[in-house]
């Protein structure tokens, strides 16, 4: 029986390409999690409610946009717990939450001082528990049907793919602009 391999012998063309191929794949699976740890982080979210669109941000320009899905009532900027508003305006993404209902989140800031002040003068709760998120855990599987539609409280919903993305694009204190 002959060896594959000989010092004084060439090798066979074809067992090269297959080492070759092998070893080709070992460093992509070596590189691969400095590759997917080299995602861009976005240093601005900007939200267009009359586009329904959410922008991920760098040095001003974008680098990511989704189609989103907002409250029931997406027209005007939130006034009260339970109007099914997203509000609208210059918050922080203060913390993300990877144990929520709706696959994961991340918090947005609201209510502000101002928003606190204009509740209080209409003698109403602001509400709060406002996020950009996925979808409900244990119905993803509705998604494309789903997103067609405003049906959240007021938060900002994308698909769960989407949601890691802008997880790993995103880091607690980034700013979000919400218009309207």
């Amino acid at each position: 029986m002959r060896p594959l391999y000989h010092a004084d012998k060439p090798m066979d063309s074809c067992l090269k390409k297959i080492i070759t191929s092998t070893a080709t794949i070992i460093l992509i699976l070596v590189l691969l999690p400095a590759i997917v740890a080299a995602i861009e982080k976005a240093d601005l979210v900007i939200v267009d409610k009359s586009k329904a669109k959410l922008y991920l941000k760098k040095s001003g320009l974008t680098i990511k946009e989704y189609k989103v899905a907002f409250g029931a009532n997406p027209e005007g900027h939130k006034q009260r717990k339970g109007d099914e508003r997203t509000p609208e305006g210059v918050y922080i993404l203060d913390y993300k939450n990877d144990d929520s209902e709706f696959y994961k989140g991340i918090h947005i800031s609201y209510p502000n001082k101002a928003d606190i002040h204009r509740a209080r003068e209409r003698n109403v709760n602001p509400g709060g528990a406002i996020m950009i998120h996925g979808q409900r855990n244990g119905l993803d599987w509705l998604t494309s049907v789903v997103q067609r539609y405003n049906w959240t409280d007021g938060c900002i919903a994308v698909t769960n793919h989407e949601m890691d993305e802008i997880w790993d694009a995103i880091d607690v204190g980034t700013p979000i602009i919400i218009h309207p």
